[in-house]
């Protein structure tokens, strides 16, 4: 084989296995949203050539692997293959739930104190980074772009680097990343940050992610910051707790150059809207707010991490009701925090404090014919989420600190410009995007309360108006829009290195 030019490693597989009448097929992801469509268009633009995707899948060591390590799936995006790492569940639990999770995810979002190095095994960690770099390998052209997604496979370019030193390595964040002061307090932050600097692009959602890696690289390698150049003014609204007017175009380190990228995900706004136009979704909508009989709705949406705002969210809620006694009987909150994977033991905690709350308010607040809080464990399927979406009154989305979150926009999308109050937190990535939410902080329970109370008394008209000026920002910056950006930051790594553009990132 003479090798893809692109190759995308992430931990999710881009496919579904069935069996049927006793063979496996492999199919296409049932559901149509979220990043792994978007991460498969790439393989559009690759012409008669054939991407490559290296993932995960779980075997039994008893056993062996039962599996075709690499398949070829057919599916809109055309033909792609499949390299599939076996990884025993020990090594999963290792590097994903226990290294990943709980001690790099809470240094990412800056919560130190949450920060466990007991239970880590970092040989582990390094070991199966080193196997999904190797894979990568067996499957890149020798000049060809492997595109690494995500904090738990930051040792892949290391590796990489040494087994093809010519290929063209990406890489993309899709957490926040810290400031020195926060970063360093992991143990093995020499060995992440010199591993991200063997890329030829780091990418970020926003600027002051990008410039915080720059000052990281800097004060822990020596690396020297490019000139500043000018923020895209969708992303540099003064005054924004995440905002920044310019960033390093890219950091040098023992003659290499890293370019830095900036490129915010965005949601399928049109998907939504194409949705929520259906019958199914319009009869499904007017039985939801045949259920609400005139009751006022709140969504708040997310995992269950304690990241995620959801307890502040509740307790913002419970306060209402206390301060408020004329609502009690007339809103109505519908939460959504679904389930860690039962291995996730880190957010044990937060699933009991969620599910306390809910218990308590509904015992302190309840009627015979009015539950105040309806608690989804479980995700709630794309087309009823965004119905409930399209006929929420108000959508409080508060997480304590938050890469992006699609949440927020997914709700602008629903709404398409009619009324309804997106509550979002100053510390949500997309936040810089959508100036005209109505910004809260979620460490203040004052700014919370009076953003419940501003939200329920706005006039519709002055609501529509703001969130008619939100659709437009997201109608604009879609899914699409991010990989036309990402695909021309690929052209930037040919020019760098002074090639024509590859017919991949073209």
């Amino acid at each position: 084989m003479s090798g893809s030019p692109l190759v995308i490693v992430y931990h999710r597989q881009p496919l579904e296995e069935v069996t049927v009448d006793g063979k496996i097929h492999y199919r296409t992801n049932k559901s149509p949203n979220g990043i792994v469509p978007t991460l498969k268009s790439f393989f559009n633009h690759l012409g008669e050539e054939a991407g490559s995707w290296v993932a995960w899948k779980t075997f039994d060591p008893e056993v062996g692997v039962d599996f075709e390590k690499v398949v070829t799936v057919e599916d809109p995006f055309g033909d792609y293959r499949v390299s599939r790492l076996p990884l025993t569940k020990e090594q999963v639990e290792s590097f994903y739930h226990v290294t990943s999770k709980e001690a790099l995810w809470p240094i990412l979002h800056s919560f130190p104190d949450r920060y466990r190095y007991d239970n880590v095994d970092w040989e582990t960690f390094r070991e199966v980074n080193r196997a999904f770099a190797e894979a990568a390998a067996e499957e890149v052209a020798d000049d060809g772009l492997v595109w690494v997604h995500d904090y738990n496979l930051w040792l892949v370019p290391l590796y990489l680097r040494r087994i093809k030193p010519d290929v063209k390595i990406a890489f993309f964040h899709h957490t926040p990343f810290p400031g020195p002061d926060v970063f360093n307090v992991l143990p093995w932050r020499r060995e992440i940050i010199n591993s991200l600097l063997d890329c030829d692009l780091v990418g970020f959602h926003l600027p002051r992610y990008a410039r915080n890696f720059a000052e990281v690289a800097r004060s822990l390698m020596g690396a020297t910051m490019g000139a500043a150049i000018p923020v895209d003014p969708a992303l540099a609204t003064p005054g924004m707790a995440l905002s920044e007017p310019d960033v390093p175009e890219k950091v040098t380190f023992e003659g290499r150059d890293v370019l830095l990228g900036v490129a915010p995900v965005g949601c399928n706004a049109s998907l939504v809207g194409s949705i929520l136009a259906t019958p199914e979704n319009q009869d499904l909508q007017k039985q939801l707010l045949d259920e609400l009989d005139g009751r006022r709705l709140i969504m708040t949406v997310g995992r269950t991490d304690y990241t995620k705002g959801m307890v502040e969210s509740l307790c913002a809620f419970e306060r209402l009701l206390e301060r408020r006694p004329e609502l009690i009987g007339k809103v109505k909150m519908l939460a959504t925090s679904v389930r860690a994977a039962a291995q996730m033991t880190v957010y044990e905690g937060t699933q009991r404090d969620i599910e306390g709350l809910v218990g308590r308010i509904n015992g302190r607040f309840s009627t015979l014919d009015w539950t105040p809080v309806v608690l989804f464990g479980q995700a709630i399927p794309f087309e009823k989420l965004v119905a409930y979406y399209a006929i929420a009154d108000v959508c409080l989305t508060a997480p304590l600190r938050d890469g992006l979150n699609l949440v927020a926009k997914e709700y602008v999308a629903s709404k398409a410009g009619n009324p309804g109050v997106l509550i979002l937190s100053e510390f949500a990535g997309c936040a810089v995007e959508l100036p005209q939410a109505m910004l809260t902080n979620p460490y203040s329970n004052r700014s919370l309360d009076n953003a419940l109370d501003t939200a329920l008394a706005t006039p519709a008209d002055e609501a529509a108006a703001a969130m008619a000026a939100m659709a437009k920002e997201v109608a604009t910056y879609d899914l699409g829009h991010w990989a036309a950006v990402t695909r021309a930051q690929f052209t930037k790594i040919d020019r760098l290195r002074g090639q024509a553009p590859a017919e991949a990132a073209a």
